[in-house]
């Protein structure tokens, strides 16, 4: 219950899933909270990122599924042609969008969270100022803020966003039209899953990287196989190396390669669209945070791993920051889970977020994903903490389940720490990767050794059975 002294417990700028997750977690708790949002409930994963990617990448897969007459064949199933409607599709995405953002301002409202529609900015200490979109503004008193503002599309300087034939992630998941030729810059997830998406549907896709190698930030066994299953076997041309230093929109739109090292240039393309999936910015600007003498670091909040807002090496009394503006793990069951651990520590109890046990995923068709270290950092950890290290593969090939679904390219690579046998990271390629990777981030959350994991029982035939393998196949190594 607030005091006088405050018009609210807890105020939270945005309501993202980190801004929600905090202001219904604050509510059950007894807060008076409000939270403050200038555009859609739901912030980017619903209305623009997670929700509507994941109902084009449902949509499509089923196209992609159905079209592929050669695998269905040895299955004894033999189709017709396959018809779409890209409208239909894209009305899926919508109203799932509709959908979702309708039962999350729902569920703040009966929470008895106050819903205040405006943009926020920090006023002072235990002051925040929200400007309404008819400019009257107003200042609230509150015991603690949030900061939950999310991100938005990164976009390199020479390229020009038209929103129509050169766009981002936000203008994609709309799939107002599917280009005949289309250009994706980045193949990092945004890129992949996109191109997906369009390869499904029947679009040409040349794909962008500026680094040396396609898939950088993937682990290397993993980027080879899924190279070969999402990029390789399809309709997609690579450049690697390049820079799109220019890209002028238009019927067709322009594009200038750029060699990194010379700088000159080494390329030009005509195609139909260019998407650009180049990373994302922290919506850090605006919020006035000089007031409380907080300096961002390229944009990012900085925090501890409570939460709570550093100026310097000082902590900000009762300020705390949550989400993509962190540029902690830019995922929205990272955000949440910070919402959480935000006013678990706002109401006196001590907690922190392991983020090496937090999973991530790209939901292509198949799917990858990853938890903790990457193998070359944990090399890195065991040099400086002096413990054995230990790799293992475990391979689709070999499991039952992908052999019947005739989807048995994939593989599971467990890194782990051979002195203790705890569970260090893992990275997998293949079918429901994104579903069989969570039963490794609890081992890690956890802090489980391999031993004891390898004698936990997995149903019989299941994709899950990957994952014992390599446990099975850990604990063997263990000094």
């Amino acid at each position: 219950m607030t005091t006088s002294k405050f018009d609210f417990d807890l105020i939270i700028i945005g309501a993202g899933y980190g801004g929600f997750d905090a202001a219904k977690h604050a509510s059950e708790k007894g807060l008076k909270v409000a939270i403050v949002e200038s555009r859609d409930m739901g912030g980017t994963c619903v209305n623009k990122g997670c929700v509507p990617s994941k109902a084009l990448l449902a949509a499509s897969g089923k196209v992609r599924e159905i079209a592929n007459h050669e695998h269905l064949s040895k299955l004894g199933i033999h189709t017709s042609p396959v018809r779409f409607e890209r409208s239909k599709i894209a009305d899926h995405a919508n109203n799932l969008v509709l959908n979702i953002r309708e039962n999350l301002t729902k569920t703040l409202t009966r929470s008895g969270v106050e819903i205040i529609r405006g943009v926020g900015r920090i006023e002072g200490h235990q002051r925040v100022g929200v400007r309404d979109k008819n400019g009257i503004d107003k200042i609230f008193k509150c015991e603690n803020t949030i900061i939950a503002t999310g991100s938005s599309p990164f976009v390199p300087k020479g390229i020009e966003i038209d929103h129509k034939t050169v766009f981002t992630s936000d203008e994609a998941v709309k799939l107002d039209w599917l280009p005949r030729w289309i250009a994706i810059i980045g193949s990092g997830y945004i890129g992949l899953e996109f191109a997906d998406v369009y390869t499904a549907l029947g679009c040409e896709v040349t794909m962008i990287e500026a680094l040396k190698n396609i898939m950088p930030t993937f682990d290397p066994d993993i980027t080879k196989i899924a190279k070969k299953n999402l990029i390789q076997s399809r309709d997609i041309e690579t450049k690697s190396n390049v820079f799109a230093t220019k890209v002028t929109p238009g019927c067709p739109v322009n594009i200038e390669l750029t060699d990194p090292q010379s700088r000159k240039i080494v390329e030009k393309l005509e195609v139909d669209a260019v998407l650009v999936a180049t990373g994302r910015s922290p919506n850090s600007d605006g919020l006035n945070l000089e007031k409380l003498k907080v300096e961002t670091m390229k944009g990012f909040i900085p925090i501890d791993n409570k939460m709570r807002v550093k100026s310097g090496n000082e902590i900000v009394p009762n300020l705390w920051a949550v989400g993509d503006v962190t540029g902690k793990l830019m995922l929205a069951h990272t955000a949440a889970a910070q919402g959480t651990i935000a006013v678990e520590n706002i109401c006196g109890h001590e907690k922190e977020l392991n983020y090496l046990s937090i999973p991530a995923a790209t939901f292509t068709h198949p799917e990858i994903s990853s938890v903790g270290l990457s193998e070359n950092d944990a090399k890195e950890l065991a040099a400086k903490e002096k413990f054995n290290l230990g790799v293992v593969k475990s391979y689709f090939k070999a499991n039952s389940k992908a052999l019947a679904e005739l989807e048995s390219d994939g593989m599971l690579k467990l890194i782990f720490n051979k002195d203790n046998g705890h569970v260090l990271g893992a990275h997998i390629f293949g079918l429901h990767a994104a579903d069989l990777i969570q039963e490794i981030a609890n081992a890690i959350s956890r802090e489980q050794d391999v031993s004891t994991l390898s004698m936990e029982v997995h149903t019989h035939p299941t994709l899950s059975e990957v994952v014992e393998v390599a446990y099975k196949q850990a604990a063997q190594q263990i000094s």
